[in-house]
């Protein structure tokens, strides 16, 4: 039997063009991802993506245009399901301040699932490829950039 893992990501930029990203750990692995998570059965990848925007950040979103959707084989780092990973371009609808912090991996809460977060704000120009774990993500950056003029900043 095969899994399938279908996960949808945005990638935010504000008004100060700061991309937001997410550090986490969870099962004692951590990493660096844009925020967004797993679609549940019987959800479309839109309301995935503003459901995980709210959970995670308490922000509602909107899509702006869809990035990059996997196009190789990723097995999961977590079990053996296979990753497909969808990224959108999304805009934060409501007025939510953050907790931002400015070093990696900064966590000073813990969740009751056990799972650490904490968001900081990168500027688009600083952010590198090698600065996300996984590889979707750092395919999903590099096509971002490479579309950067025909995506609405």
């Amino acid at each position: 039997m095969f899994l399938f893992n279908v996960r949808v990501y945005g990638i935010l930029i504000n008004d100060r063009n700061e991309v937001l990203i997410s550090d986490e750990r969870t099962e004692n692995v951590s990493f660096t991802k844009f925020p967004g998570g797993g679609l549940e059965y019987g959800e479309g990848l839109i309301d995935a993506l503003k459901r995980e925007y709210l959970e995670e950040t308490g922000m509602e979103v909107e899509v702006i245009k869809h990035i990059y959707t996997t196009d190789f084989f990723e097995k999961s780092s977590f079990n053996d399901s296979q990753i497909i990973s969808i990224y959108y371009q999304v805009e934060q609808k409501n007025n939510v301040e953050l907790n931002i912090r400015t070093k990696s991996f900064d966590f000073t809460e813990k969740s009751l699932e056990g799972k650490l977060q904490a968001f900081r704000l990168i500027p688009l120009k600083e952010l590198q490829e090698n600065d996300l774990t996984f590889k979707t993500d750092q395919v999903a950056w590099v096509e971002f950039l490479k579309n950067i003029d025909k995506i609405q900043l």
